[in-house]
């Protein structure tokens, strides 16, 4: 429970390059346990409503501390629920301070890349990425982003709706989140998940095998956690398949968090 007795809330963390409505088709499914209190979302948690709201965090901060710190201040008592990079602070803000937070779900994330190789390797490729960045106007720099690989099984509708929420992005602060919180820049935690205190649920889609495999194995080294699969979707089943996250989202809430009947 969060402070006061109440639900814990849910703080939504985006993913690289999107707003904190990127986790809005989801934060709506759940909107009869999580109604939302417009003007909520930088109260500490302890200071809101007995309701509990949902937060769609929109980071102001471009670093790693910095996000970290935003993370903490709405967080505290709450359910933390991040995105890709959104995933991986969540998890760093966790095991930072474990008796922070209630609960954690990190959706296409990864622990980290361990070998000291390829993770050198990703910092240089991230170095250059964000050199580039930096000089180019945001519409070019969507345009290059939203032609990944990663994001092929997506629909041309999905990637259009997400759109808005990418123009709208500072390349500077983009540049600067690539090279402090880049996956390259971060050392990884494999090795600290055995001593994770707050309830994992490690999510990702059917179709993104690498992530898949990746939060079994997060889900297994943690001690109370646990990995769901989410059909016919790839790396961001939130906004694929927003409807199958709600509902394992909240039997989370339900059976690893003892909120059964809210």
């Amino acid at each position: 429970m969060g402070p006061t007795g109440q639900t814990p809330a849910i703080v939504f963390i985006p993913g690289f390059m999107q707003p904190g409505d990127a986790w809005a088709p989801v934060a709506e499914r759940l909107g009869e346990r999580y109604p939302s209190h417009p003007g909520e979302e930088r109260r500490p948690i302890a200071d809101r409503p007995s309701t509990a709201p949902f937060v769609l965090l929109d980071h102001r901060e471009h670093t790693y501390e910095g996000r970290l710190r935003e993370i903490a201040e709405v967080g505290e008592g709450a359910v933390l629920c991040g995105y890709s990079l959104g995933g991986r602070l969540a998890l760093r803000a966790a095991l930072a301070d474990p008796d922070r937070y209630a609960g954690l779900v990190a959706v296409g994330a990864t622990a980290g890349i361990e070998a000291p190789g390829q993770r050198a390797i990703r910092a240089e490729a991230d170095q250059k990425l964000a050199a580039w960045v930096e000089t180019q106007p945001i519409d070019q720099v969507v345009a290059v982003w939203e032609r990944q690989p990663l994001f092929a099984d997506q629909s041309d509708a999905l990637v259009e709706a997400q759109r808005p929420g990418r123009l709208a992005q500072d390349p500077r602060g983009l540049a600067l989140l690539l090279r402090t919180a880049g996956q390259g820049a971060l050392e990884p935690v494999w090795e600290q998940l055995h001593s994770l205190a707050p309830p994992l649920l490690a999510l990702a889609g059917s179709l993104d095998e690498r992530y898949a495999a990746a939060a079994e194995r997060m889900a297994a080294a943690a001690p109370r956690g646990r990995a769901e699969i989410v059909e016919s979707a790839g790396h961001a089943p939130h906004l694929q398949q927003p409807d199958a996250v709600a509902r394992l989202l909240a039997d989370f809430l339900d059976n690893d968090l003892g909120q059964s009947g809210l």
